[in-house]
Parts: structure tokens; C-alpha cells; sequence
């Protein structure tokens, strides 16, 4: 079985989350707006997910001197993460850091 583990697509998407209207690049997998995915890929760009399901940010964390985000699919709770890029909305990116800390430090 030949599994790619990787396909650019360069792909524009409305958020079905928000409705923003977003323009792909290639490595564009979540809405810049409310940095919410859609579930639709086993492999980033293979599109072979049935699921379909909207993935909600579940947690962002730094790594290196960058940030992740963690998303967990609302209808079948996978989970994937994914880098903040430079178009993605830097206030949802600062209150979502602070919910998970917040989250964090309670445990």
C-alpha cells in the first residue's frame, strides 16, 4: 500500500465555523480567522477522511520558537496539530494561549 504522508494543495476554503473566506496556500489547514479545521484529511492533503467534522482548538502550545496548535475533531475527537502562520488572526492566537494555560495550571 503506498501511503504519501504529505500533498500540497493549494486550496481557498470558507470556514464552516465562521464563514471567513480563506486563501490557501498550499499548508493552509485552518481558518485564520478562529483558527478552526475541518476534518478531512488521514494525512495532511490526501483528503481520504470521511469524518468531515469541525476541529475546534483544544490547546496551543510553544515548540521551539513557534506556536502549535492542537485541534480535536467535535464529531470523532481525533486530534492534529499545526503551526500558527503569519496571516492567522494574532488575537484569537493570545486568547487562546492564555485559555490553555490558564487550563494548564489547574491541573
Amino acid at each position: 500500500m503506498d501511503i504519501t504522508r504529505f500533498q500540497k494543495r493549494v486550496e481557498n476554503f470558507t470556514c464552516d465555523n465562521c464563514g471567513t473566506e480563506n486563501v490557501g496556500n498550499g499548508y493552509t489547514n485552518h481558518c485564520k480567522q478562529c483558527l478552526c479545521s475541518k476534518h478531512v484529511d488521514i494525512f495532511p492533503g490526501d483528503r481520504k477522511e470521511d469524518c468531515g467534522g469541525i476541529m475546534t482548538v483544544s490547546a496551543i502550545t510553544k515548540k521551539g520558537e513557534s506556536y502549535v496548535i492542537e485541534h480535536t475533531c467535535q464529531k470523532c475527537k481525533q486530534t492534529n496539530g499545526d503551526h500558527v502562520r503569519p496571516e492567522d488572526n494574532f488575537d484569537a492566537v493570545i486568547q487562546l494561549v492564555k485559555a490553555t494555560n490558564e487550563r494548564l495550571s489547574k491541573k
